[in-house]
């Protein structure tokens, strides 16, 4: 399957996750050197690995949770294609624990802070653009800069020599052998 956005197979996962009855999680993703754009997002279950325990870092934990995480390997794997698409290249059907069977009990759509942490990291993309693009200008500005400054300073040498010659001939015309 291909869709027109990491967005629409996010959407597309979501929809079919609460459809099964399991809950989808957004995992790792892969992103361009260049420019930081995601290239490649693996999105899977919630269950997927397993819960490591930091008790022993921060001292004792008031309130233990029981875990959630089960090692479930269902999973998409979507890539941003060169036709501009994005394309699952593997897909996981098979869950390692039952599955929900009301849907009610399964998340119904993104909560308000996925939908804020989804548009202050776009927004974060832009600033990281944004920023990007000041840098490039900012350096054609010192290349500009320092061009300029070159040639100043040849210009300043050249009247400090024309100086020095004009003080030599006019040294010899009042001072003559």
């Amino acid at each position: 399957m291909e869709f027109e956005s990491e967005d629409a197979a996010k959407i597309f996962y979501d929809k079919y996750a609460r459809q099964v009855g399991f809950v989808m999680r957004v995992m790792s993703c892969r992103r361009s050197e260049k420019d930081g754009r995601i290239l490649a997002r693996r999105l899977g279950c919630n269950k997927e690995g397993y819960c490591v325990s930091i008790r022993g870092k921060f001292g004792a934990v008031r309130k233990p949770r029981p875990s959630t995480r089960e090692g479930c390997k269902a999973m998409i794997h979507v890539k941003y294609d060169k036709s501009g698409k994005w394309v699952i290249t593997k897909f996981v059907k098979e869950h390692n624990h039952p599955l929900v069977v009301s849907p009610r009990e399964a998340r119904q759509t993104m909560d308000e802070k996925d939908k804020q942490i989804q548009e202050l990291t776009i927004e974060l993309r832009n600033k990281k653009r944004l920023c990007s693009t000041y840098q490039e200008q900012l350096a054609a500005f010192m290349k500009i800069v320092e061009e300029h400054t070159d040639q100043l300073s040849r210009k300043v040498q050249n009247v400090v020599t024309n100086l020095k010659e004009f003080e030599s001939i006019e040294q010899e015309l009042l001072h003559p052998r």
